[in-house]
C-alpha cells in the first residue's frame, strides 16, 4: 500500500511565506528558509513552495531561493509560479526542484503540460488547479484566485491527465485558510476520475481533517500551510496520530 504524504506549503510573496483565507487577507508566516529546514527535520515528506505573486505580477519565480531551500532539505521539493515555458521549468529544476507545478499556464496553454512531460517525465509534472464552488458547479480559477474560467473541476482534471500530468495538487478556494476541513466530496468525485496522485489543499485545521481527507476524501496527499506555520499541529504528533487511524504513513 502507498503511503499518504504530508506536504508544508509555502506561499511566497516578496521573498516571505504568507498565509491568508480564502487567497485574501494574507499575513506574515515566517522565512521561507528557515521554514522550509524545519519541516524537513520534522518528517514532513515533501514540500511546495508556491510563488504566488509571480503570474499577476507577470515575471518569473526567484531560482536563488529556491536553491537556498534545496540546499537546507531533502525531501521533494515542487515548485510553482509563473512557469510558462519549458526553460523556465528547466532553470527550477536546475536550482533544486524536483517537480514544477502550473497553474494558469497550464490553463492559457495546455500544450506547456505536454512539452514538460515531454522533456523531464510525468512525474515532474504538478498540475494546480483552484476552483470555487458557485451554485453547486466547481469552477476552475486563476491568477492567485482572481480570474473565473469557464472550466469545470472534474473535466479539466481529465483533461490535464490526458496531456502528461503526473499530480493534481487541487485547492478548494471555499475551503481555504478556513480550517474546517478540506472538501472530500468533491475530492473523492476527483480521484475516481482520475488515475494519478491527488493532492488536497485548502482547509486543514485539525488532526481529523487529514483524516478524513484520507479515509473519505481518498486523497493520497495532504497539502497545508497555518496550521504548521503558526505551530497549531506537529508533524510528528499528526503522523501518529494518522498511523493511529490505520493510516499508512511514513513516520
Amino acid at each position: 500500500m502507498l503511503t499518504k504524504r504530508i506536504i508544508p506549503c509555502l506561499d511566497i510573496k516578496d521573498g516571505r511565506t504568507v498565509k491568508g483565507i480564502k487567497f485574501k487577507n494574507l499575513i506574515d508566516a515566517g522565512d521561507p528558509v528557515e521554514l522550509a529546514s524545519y519541516y524537513s527535520a520534522q518528517g514532513a515528506d515533501e514540500l511546495v513552495f508556491l510563488d504566488i505573486s509571480a503570474t499577476a505580477e507577470k515575471r518569473k519565480t526567484f531560482a536563488s531561493l529556491v536553491n537556498e531551500i534545496a540546499q537546507k532539505i531533502n525531501i521533494p521539493f515542487t515548485v510553482g509560479g509563473g512557469i510558462t515555458s519549458v526553460e523556465e521549468a528547466r532553470r527550477l529544476l536546475l536550482a533544486g526542484a524536483d517537480k514544477v507545478s502550473i497553474n494558469s499556464a497550464a490553463v492559457r496553454n495546455p500544450a506547456l503540460i505536454t512539452e514538460l512531460s515531454k522533456a523531464f517525465g510525468s512525474q515532474c509534472v504538478v498540475v494546480a488547479i483552484d476552483a470555487k464552488q458557485i451554485e453547486g458547479e466547481w469552477i476552475v480559477h486563476l491568477v492567485g484566485g482572481k480570474e473565473p474560467t469557464s472550466l469545470r473541476l472534474f473535466d479539466w482534471a481529465k483533461q490535464v491527465v490526458k496531456l502528461g500530468a503526473g499530480e493534481i495538487l487541487f485547492t478548494s478556494m471555499n475551503n481555504d485558510g478556513t480550517k474546517q476541513g478540506f472538501a472530500n466530496e468533491a475530492l473523492q468525485k476527483l480521484s475516481t476520475r482520475v488515475n494519478v496522485p491527488i493532492i488536497a489543499s485548502g482547509g486543514a485545521g485539525s488532526i481529523q481533517h487529514f483524516a478524513d481527507t484520507f479515509l473519505l476524501g481518498g486523497a493520497d496527499a495532504a497539502l497545508a500551510a497555518s496550521v504548521f506555520h503558526f505551530n497549531e499541529i506537529t508533524l510528528p504528533n499528526l503522523k501518529q496520530k494518522l498511523q493511529s487511524q490505520a493510516i499508512a504513513i511514513r513516520l
